[in-house]
């Protein structure tokens, strides 16, 4: 982990005490909103300043290359709508097929276009963006690529992502790249997207966030939170309002450091480290506990997500080989069996005889014991 272990449940609070009586207890963070012109700043800074990729100050919005479920999907996306894409991750999990995706901050329509083909037919996407100039490029070329698939399925919402104009449990999946960071309520994104998911469903987005919490005046430079860095959470923090809201085991898929080699940036910065972090956040209410529990159960990966036909990764310490049993806690047990990942497991054994905590920690370099919460 680049933070030690930055989004671990037990690393807030000692091995034993509730982590949810400590998220709840917790005191109004500062870090957790930005100053009241953000909104306006970003549009400016993504609707007019920003004219492509290239204009970026910093590598917190440059992601790394797809993996190749989204590289195959993402072939004939318009060039015009892949050079306004400003993204730090790639959060587009295996087995879309069917599902009703959302994408928050969707920008030019990148991810969504992407999504478009990965759901299919039977599927929807929804991009939903405040930036009336990335829309614009969006819908540009949203027939074309319906023509190119043979079936239409994709649309854009002008909204602002703290306040979402989704039904309730509409969405299956929400995404996000690089977008929550940019939000100048944070808690009120979170708290939309635990409403317009259905029971079961997940919020898998990529952001930015730093080990520490950030000055006060890094936060309202517009510079800097256009960068995606002004607006980055401690790690630590985001892990409590998530269990504050409701996603009670936040799970770590992968990292990336970002570097910032701007040293006026940097100095103005205070010395925080920043890293990409893809979450997976699901939706399983009254279900998850605040440790990792032992009920005696395993889970049966069966190899049949598209893509991944001998092991599947949940989380960065979680691979399930193909056909192999493979012992969890009980919030891995949820995560696998009660959620939209649910056909492509088998899940054995209840909660009818409890054994203690599960010793589900990640690797010793993250610095968790044992009994650490899964989502290390």
């Amino acid at each position: 982990m680049l933070f030690g272990a930055p989004a671990a449940c037990s690393s807030v609070v000692p091995r034993r005490r509730s982590v949810r009586a400590s998220a709840m207890a917790a005191p109004q963070l500062d870090g957790l909103k930005l100053g009241e012109a953000t909104t306006a700043n970003v549009k400016q800074y993504y609707g007019e300043t920003l004219q492509s990729s290239l204009d970026l100050k910093t590598t917190a919005c440059c992601a790394g290359a797809p993996p190749p479920h989204v590289k195959a999907a993402l072939q004939g996306v318009p060039e015009e709508v892949v050079a306004r894409f400003y993204g730090c991750g790639s959060p587009l999990p295996l087995g879309l097929a069917g599902c009703r995706v959302v994408d928050l901050g969707c920008g030019s329509g990148r991810d969504c276009y992407a999504a478009s083909a990965l759901v299919g037919p039977s599927g929807t996407v929804t991009g939903v963006d405040m930036t009336a100039a990335q829309l614009e490029v969006a819908r540009r070329h949203t027939g074309a690529w319906a023509a190119r698939l043979g079936y239409a399925n994709l649309s854009f919402v002008e909204a602002q992502i703290e306040a979402l104009p989704l039904p309730d449990a509409s969405a299956d999946l929400v995404i996000s790249n690089c977008v929550v960071n940019l939000s100048p309520d944070k808690a009120a994104v979170l708290r939309e997207v635990w409403r317009v998911l259905r029971d079961g469903g997940e919020f898998h987005f990529s952001d930015v966030f730093a080990d520490r919490r950030l000055p006060t005046s890094a936060r309202s430079d517009p510079v800097l939170v256009g960068e995606c860095l002004g607006g980055a959470l401690y790690v630590q923090d985001f892990v409590r309002l998530c269990q504050a809201v409701g996603f009670a085991d936040p799970r770590v898929l992968s990292q990336a450091p970002v570097e910032v080699t701007d040293p006026a940036l940097a100095a103005a910065l205070g010395g925080a480290k920043f890293a990409s972090i893809t979450y997976r956040l699901f939706k399983l209410p009254g279900r998850l506990e605040s440790l990792c529990e032992d009920y005696g159960q395993y889970a049966v990966y069966k190899g049949t997500l598209p893509g991944a036909p001998f092991e599947y990764a949940l989380d960065d310490h979680h691979t399930l080989q193909a056909r192999k049993p493979f012992l969890v806690c009980d919030n891995t047990a949820a995560m696998l069996g009660e959620t939209w990942l649910g056909p492509h497991f088998e899940v054995h054994g209840d909660r009818s005889t409890h054994y203690g905590l599960f010793d589900c920690a990640p690797a010793p370099a993250a610095g968790a014991g044992a009994g650490a919460a899964c989502c290390a």
